[in-house]
């Protein structure tokens, strides 16, 4: 194992990975390394998702003019690489759908951000009842937000391919090892690895989704910040159920503050369907079951009393909201009925099988709410990346891209080439087209 590097990035997730691949694009001379706790990149949120390519209807064009940029032209990109590299890229569509008169205002907000965000009219429609009726007869709603511009694919697969090309520019991945202790010492960071290695590096790079924040804590950054964490859970529908609907169907979200998502009806690349997720709080990014969860509950909840989340856990309606979720956790029914809603013929009988679990970790600030966008902290030979949840995979190459270029404007780390041609794309194309 080489011990010194000019930049180390933590966490080898989409955005991890894809950081790297236009960093070793742009500085060819510079050692580079991603350090992954799991023995494989996207192990974690990055491939447990829906693996949904997302069309930017969802957000408001003026407060997350970055964010809506970085999904549109993410699009373009990942079928681009999926064309390129022959990997899963399926137009398929999303249906939006309002189960009442509040929601079908939502609806009509959605076509109006769409449309700025740079939807065009054969991209993204609003029907009626009847209209959708005459092309997905299973679905029962007031209203439905057809997006046509919206595709699936596996983004695990997707976070491999880059890596591999990443590699090949002259990136290290340090697989199967994990961060154990990270000090300064002579202008470097000493960074301790499995508890017996280390390492050096002259600037650093957090991207480490759910440990994020424990990390930037760890270097003395972000500390009004804490996070809590939520497991998402699938159920697989039996086969008879795989031609219900043409595209995966999303209901409008009751509470769009919380991260509490209404369960959708996904239909996943390879053609099967599940229903999910929910919002499960649990006390660890890692808490796929219940034995992390015992060993983790003590420490979190001590860390979110001292902190602002300890107004947000007290507060009554997210207390009503967080059992709500834990119910459908523990009952099958409670989660199928939701969904039935819009879907009514499912039957929750015929549905015996769960579905990959993933954790989703929301950052909440002092004053107790939850953060709704990524937040980005400069320090001196640190770049740290919490709250990473939109413009998520979908908008995971541009919005490296748009970090790598922040760290070269800024002066944080300057880049060889700013001009630079990264696979199919060239660097400054995908920065004028954020601007």
């Amino acid at each position: 194992m080489a011990h010194n590097f000019d930049i180390v990035i933590i966490g080898g997730g989409i955005l991890g990975t894809s950081i790297s691949y236009f960093l070793s694009s742009l500085n060819k001379s510079k050692k580079i390394a991603v350090i992954e706790q799991a023995h494989s990149v996207a192990f974690h949120t990055s491939g447990r998702n829906t693996g949904k390519v997302h069309a930017p209807y969802l957000y408001n064009p003026e407060k997350k003019k970055l964010f809506a940029k970085s999904a549109f032209l993410g699009y373009e990109m990942w079928e681009k690489y999926a064309e390129l590299k022959k990997l899963p890229f399926k137009k398929d569509g999303v249906i939006e759908v309002a189960v009442d008169q509040k929601g079908i205002k939502v609806l009509e907000k959605y076509l109006k951000w769409g449309k700025q965000n740079g939807l065009e009219d054969k991209d993204i429609e609003l029907m009626n009842q009847e209209e959708l009726k005459k092309i997905e007869p299973e679905i029962k709603c007031e209203s439905a937000l057809y997006v046509y511009k919206d595709a699936s694919t596996d983004y695990s697969t997707f976070t491999n391919a880059v890596m591999k090309d990443s590699k090949e520019k002259g990136t290290n991945f340090l697989l199967d090892t994990k961060v154990t202790e990270i000090k300064k010492e002579n202008d470097k960071w000493k960074i301790t690895l499995n508890d017996e290695h280390e390492i050096f590096a002259k600037f650093l790079i957090n991207a480490a989704g759910g440990e994020a924040v424990d990390i930037a804590h760890n270097v003395g950054v972000a500390e009004k910040f804490t996070d809590v964490h939520f497991r998402g859970e699938y159920w697989k529908v039996p086969k008879e159920y795989n031609n219900l609907t043409k595209s995966s169907v999303y209901s409008v979200p009751e509470f769009p503050e919380y991260p509490f998502l209404d369960p959708h009806w996904i239909i996943r690349v390879d053609g099967s369907c599940e229903i999910g997720p929910n919002a499960v709080p649990v006390f660890s990014p890692y808490g796929y079951n219940t034995s992390e969860n015992i060993k983790e509950f003590i420490p979190k909840m001590l860390e979110m009393l001292g902190s602002g989340a300890r107004k947000a856990i007290f507060d009554k309606q997210f207390q009503e909201l967080a059992m709500n979720e834990i119910q459908s956790s523990m009952s099958k029914t409670a989660m199928v009925d939701r969904v039935k809603r819009f879907l009514p013929i499912i039957d929750a009988n015929k549905i015996t099988e769960k579905g990959t679990a993933g954790i989703r970790s929301s950052i909440i600030n002092e004053d107790g709410k939850f953060v709704p966008d990524v937040i980005l902290v400069d320090d001196e030979t640190s770049f740290h990346i919490l709250n990473y949840n939109s413009p998520g995979a979908t908008g995971a190459l541009p919005f490296s891209a748009h970090i790598v270029n922040h760290l070269n404007k800024t002066g944080l780390f300057k880049s060889e080439q700013e001009d630079s041609e990264c696979g199919p794309w060239k660097f400054s194309e995908i920065i004028e087209k954020l601007q």
